[in-house]
């Protein structure tokens, strides 16, 4: 077995620990947060590898508050990231997938300042079927950093552009951990046999163009005619071979994220006409997403507005998603305004 490159050898925990030394005035909460959220996606990635094993496949007899029926791996991680992010005392209020309203955090400490938003499993329909799925987090500081006071719905609707951090774990052939504290993306790859997270890449930049795109065509039929004729563009053979763009995706948006930060194109889940808000969660899906992707170097936006920009209104609230490459995103846009020379 080929040796690890000693010189490049870093945990994310000495990763975390270089930052904070680079802030004198940095109190260690955000690095404890950051080394309890690791934490907690190790338990998980420990247990999905084990889960035809360990009988967290398959579905409970409940659903969430979006109506969908709860599987148990969801449940389970759900309750693992909320049990190891409590457990610092720095986290005031949290909001999940899988909960209703807005989960307070009691501990002893009235001044703990961080709000901590979440997907505990993304991809959920994949689970039983042993494709990749995912976690995506967001953290944000309470509006009122020194209030002792519970935190409330207004610290967790924030606009994305205030997020202090922002993550996505996923769980594929090997266990990814991707993070921003908005000074670019850096990816580590668990290491089972020494139960650490490697750095594997650093300041990760996304290609301006792609040649791929991302988007459940079997809503083709539901889409805008304006959206319709994008992806019709998407597949015609251009003269200077730039198209046609080749379809990836997978159905967890976390991976086809991921695949999109490294090789470019454009992820799209578009508002359709059963779905006229879109079907992304903004708080604790898009926001997150949109922070790695500007961060590695692209553009998220809900077609015409920037996700980061966007005011939620309520925890759950839906949002369309256009991310990926700039010039991808951009063109995409340009045909949402029905603006685009291929439509005349």
């Amino acid at each position: 077995m080929p040796f690890l490159q000693t010189t490049k050898l870093k945990t994310i925990s000495q990763h975390i620990n270089e930052a904070q030394n680079m802030h004198p005035e940095a109190t260690g909460e955000f690095t404890s947060i950051l080394n309890d959220l690791a934490f907690a996606v190790r338990i998980i990635s420990r247990d999905v590898r084990r889960a035809g094993l360990n009988d967290i496949l398959g579905l409970t007899k409940d659903t969430n508050y979006h109506g969908e029926q709860v599987r148990k791996l969801d449940t389970y991680a759900n309750d693992v990231i909320k049990s190891s992010m409590k457990r610092s005392g720095h986290i005031c209020i949290m909001a999940s997938e899988e909960d209703d309203d807005i989960i307070l955090n009691p501990v002893q400490n009235k001044k703990a300042k961080y709000v901590f938003v979440f997907d505990p499993l993304d991809g959920s329909s994949n689970i039983d079927v042993n494709v990749t799925i995912g976690t995506i987090f967001g953290l944000y500081k309470r509006i009122d950093p020194n209030s002792e006071d519970p935190g409330t719905i207004d610290d967790v609707i924030q606009e994305g552009y205030k997020q202090v951090a922002a993550s996505y774990a996923l769980f594929g052939s090997s266990t990814i951990f991707a993070y921003t504290t908005g000074q670019g993306v850096d990816f580590f790859t668990y290491d089972p046999t020494l139960g650490e997270f490697i750095l594997t890449k650093e300041n990760v930049r996304m290609p301006t163009k792609g040649k791929s795109y991302s988007a459940n065509e079997g809503y083709y039929n539901k889409w805008s005619k304006e959206m319709q004729q994008y992806i019709d563009y998407l597949k015609t053979i251009a003269s200077d071979k730039s198209r046609p763009y080749s379809l990836r995706y997978i159905g967890t948006a976390v991976a086809d994220v991921h695949r999109t930060i490294l090789n470019g194109g454009i992820f799209i889940y578009p508002s359709d006409s059963s779905m006229p808000k879109g079907k992304l969660r903004i708080v604790y899906e898009a926001n997150a997403l949109a922070m790695l992707i500007e961060q590695a170097g692209g553009r998220a936006t809900d077609g015409t507005r920037r996700i980061l920009d966007i005011k939620p209104e309520a925890i759950h609230q839906r949002t369309p998603l256009f991310a990926g490459s700039v010039e991808d995103v951009l063109e995409c846009e340009q045909f949402l305004r029905g603006e685009h020379p291929f439509q005349k």
